[in-house]
């Protein structure tokens, strides 16, 4: 099976690992404080304080990664903060990909943030996947619905874990 970092394991994230780790795969969880490493760890996930707006605390989360899952589709910061999220934070994510063991990539298209800069993301995201050999699905479903949100987070897993 696959190791799965998620970055952005809060409770949605934290009902994915626990999903993933069912099926038997290996997943890491990031939260940007170490008070939420107990929740990820409770999930049976391997718990990792790095924040998504320093990609380099990222990095050594990457290690022998498959799948990686942004799961920042309802962060919650300042307007620019949140642009640089899903812009040129996430641009230097994915170069920081490169040479990696990564080969997939789910990116959340849908939350409490601005659609467009999700809609700009996602396109960042497939300009990758069409660079580098790498799959990428987009998670487009309402995080609002839960068990849907659940069932298309584990397929697009799948979806980029599955033959070429």
């Amino acid at each position: 099976m696959a190791r799965c970092l998620i970055i952005g394991c809060g409770c949605r994230g934290r009902l994915l690992a626990q999903a993933l780790i069912t099926e038997g795969h290996a997943v890491r969880g990031t939260t940007r404080q170490a008070p939420g490493c107990a929740a990820i760890e409770a999930t049976g996930a391997e718990a990792v304080v790095a924040d998504p707006d320093r990609v380099g605390t990222l990095v050594p989360a990457l290690e022998h990664v498959t799948v990686v899952c942004i799961l920042l589709g309802s962060a919650q910061a300042p307007a620019g903060q949140l642009e640089a999220l899903h812009g040129t934070r996430l641009e230097m994510l994915l170069t920081r990909l490169v040479d990696t063991t990564v080969h997939g990539i789910v990116y959340e298209t849908c939350g409490s943030v601005d659609p467009l800069l999700l809609e700009r993301g996602a396109e960042l995201v497939q300009a990758f996947a069409a660079r580098v050999p790498t799959r990428w699905a987009p998670l487009d479903v309402d995080p609002g619905e839960p068990q849907r949100w659940l069932a298309a987070a584990t397929q697009r897993v799948a979806e980029v874990l599955g033959p070429r």
